[in-house]
């Protein structure tokens, strides 16, 4: 893995708080600023995804499926709600 360094400029109450959370957490800065990037980054793509998935989505023919979704299969013992 290719790492490079780069200089990042936080406010000083964000750089204390986040080498508080560092200690407490019993991390490197440098690992929980990792950490931060690659869980906004997650966050950022899985809603693209979504929306992606979302403009592509076929409206009726999900709602037809569940229409016929149980047909011909009655509940059994264990299905009730709570």
């Amino acid at each position: 893995m290719r790492k490079s360094n780069f200089a990042l400029r936080l406010q000083p109450s964000l750089l204390d708080e986040a080498r508080k959370v560092a200690e407490n957490e019993g991390v490197a800065l440098n690992q929980l600023i990792n950490v931060a990037v690659a869980e906004k980054l997650s966050a950022l793509r899985t809603e693209s995804y979504f929306q992606e998935r979302a403009e592509r989505a076929d409206i009726p023919r999900a709602l037809a499926i569940l229409e016929r979704a149980g047909i011909g299969n009655p509940p059994i013992p264990g299905d009730e709600r709570d």
